[in-house]
């Protein structure tokens, strides 16, 4: 995800910024068997798409926060303790 942040970076010169790289790297990160089954129709299948891609939109605009060292020691840390 980092290295995709960075390729964001250079939007200027690729044209590739975060919600073009979302689009065409969600069906691959976020797979889903339901999509690929029969399942699902055309326009189901682009909604379930179009869904992932806003959630790899996000965590590409946030990538910073989400996989920083400090948030993974209070997920950490937090994770042992009770209600």
């Amino acid at each position: 995800m980092r290295h995709l942040a960075r390729l964001a970076d250079y939007c200027s010169i690729t044209n590739m910024h975060t919600k073009n790289l979302a689009i065409v790297w969600a069906p691959n990160l976020l797979r889903s068997k339901q999509i690929e089954s029969a399942c699902f129709s055309g326009t189901a299948a682009f909604m379930e798409v179009r869904i992932q891609s806003v959630v790899v939109e996000f965590i590409l605009n946030h990538v910073d926060v989400l996989f920083s060292s400090k948030l993974s020691s209070v997920i950490r840390d937090g994770a042992g303790m009770g209600p």
